[in-house]
């Protein structure tokens, strides 16, 4: 079982995917928003070459839990993510899931900045490192029994 990470910004979305087990996540890559049937498209595609049957997706929140401006767009990212999932025969087992994504870029960028990249090189892989983040958040909240 593979799962797939997203990290939804207004102008690109982070892709990444974990191990068959479960266990790691790993980055994918970045899609250049250019619409949000086109973007989710490019979504699906991923979702088939990995063979998913599974999305985690983060959920921009405030930190007192209200929703963000970002929030409202994720959830209609999220919408239409499904409504082109359940349309598409095969795919149509396919879950999408919430998980927190506060601190998540905060926790990405530290990451990067520890690995010596530079500020150019980060804003590049930022987005992916984020999805990267938010899907091992997922994994390691998972009872191991969920794993296999």
């Amino acid at each position: 079982m593979r799962i797939l990470g997203l990290d939804v910004g207004d102008r690109t979305v982070g892709v990444a995917v974990s191990d068959p087990l479960g266990i790691i996540a790993t980055g994918v890559t970045t899609i250049e928003r250019v619409g949000i049937r086109k973007d989710t498209g490019k979504v699906i595609d991923y979702i088939r070459e990995y063979d998913c049957s599974l999305v985690v997706m983060g959920l921009p929140l405030n930190l007192d839990d209200s929703d963000s401006v970002q929030t409202e767009k994720v959830r209609e990212f999220r919408k239409m993510l499904e409504n082109k999932l359940k349309s598409s025969g095969p795919l149509s087992r396919v879950r999408v899931v919430w998980q927190d994504e506060r601190y998540s870029t905060a926790e990405a960028e530290e990451v990067l900045i520890e690995a010596g990249m530079s500020r150019e090189d980060r804003k590049k892989i930022i987005d992916r490192q984020a999805a990267i983040v938010i899907l091992q958040r997922y994994l390691d909240s998972m009872p191991p029994e969920e794993k296999i």
